[in-house]
């Protein structure tokens, strides 16, 4: 009994220990979530904005800006988001830029985002039969004005879940922004690993954080997805 007893001490106090270092870093390791949260939000918004710009250059008549949206898009659909936030980090500096790090991690999100987000809103688009624009075109509406009254609204209608997943990749990539320095949960996370030495249980906890999130836009999706379905079936009747 006496090894029984001995042998369950270093458990406990195992978990004595990370009682103590999650009690002790707390606000450290909620200002790691609020930056997550915070490169998420901005960086999706930001994707959402220019990937829909570059979506519109992308059907656009317009031949110079059909060319300008398909290089961007291939560009930046292609290069690592690791590659580019190095370069946006490093290389910004030497052009007389200087941002914080947040901001440079921020910027990655959009930059890489908005390839993607710009494929999903053309997909939406590309949805929407050719006959609404020639009746639109018929009527004398211009094709921004197409864009803006007919096309587009019925458009996001199409792509909630698209959008969805666009933001939960934006939220996953975004732990790669703790590479540059910038402290995420990610980031967060490491330290205290190397304060602490407890990479599981720390790693677990950063895991859960970005899996709540990721649900929760799901969910989110799901129910936007719902209403958008019942608004339609009933503007119909």
């Amino acid at each position: 009994m006496a090894a029984l007893t001995t042998g369950g001490r270093p458990g406990k106090d195992a978990m004595d220990t990370i009682w103590t270092m999650l009690r002790d870093n707390a606000t450290f390791l909620l200002n790691g979530v609020l930056t997550t949260i915070g490169l998420t939000v901005l960086g999706f918004t930001g994707a959402l904005v220019l990937g829909t710009l570059v979506a519109i250059f992308r059907v656009s008549p317009v031949t110079p800006l059909r060319v300008l949206g398909t290089v961007y898009v291939e560009f930046f659909r292609n290069v690592p988001l690791l590659t580019l936030l190095i370069l946006i980090v490093f290389g910004l500096p030497d052009i007389g830029l200087l941002l914080p790090l947040f901001w440079c991690g921020v910027l990655g999100l959009v930059l890489a985002g908005s390839a993607f987000v710009c494929e999903t809103v053309r997909s939406g688009i590309n949805t929407i039969g050719v006959g609404q624009s020639e009746a639109a075109r018929a009527l004398g509406m211009s094709f921004t004005t197409q864009l803006r009254l007919i096309i587009l609204p019925q458009a996001f209608r199409t792509m909630v879940q698209p959008l969805v997943n666009n933001f939960i990749g934006i939220l996953i990539g975004s732990s790669l922004a703790a590479a540059v320095g910038v402290s995420d949960i990610t980031n967060v996370t490491q330290q205290l690993n190397i304060r602490y030495a407890e990479a599981v249980v720390l790693f677990l906890i950063a895991g859960a954080v970005y899996l709540v999130f990721a649900l929760g836009a799901g969910g989110v999706g799901a129910w936007l997805e719902r209403l958008v379905t019942r608004s339609r079936i009933g503007g119909t009747r």
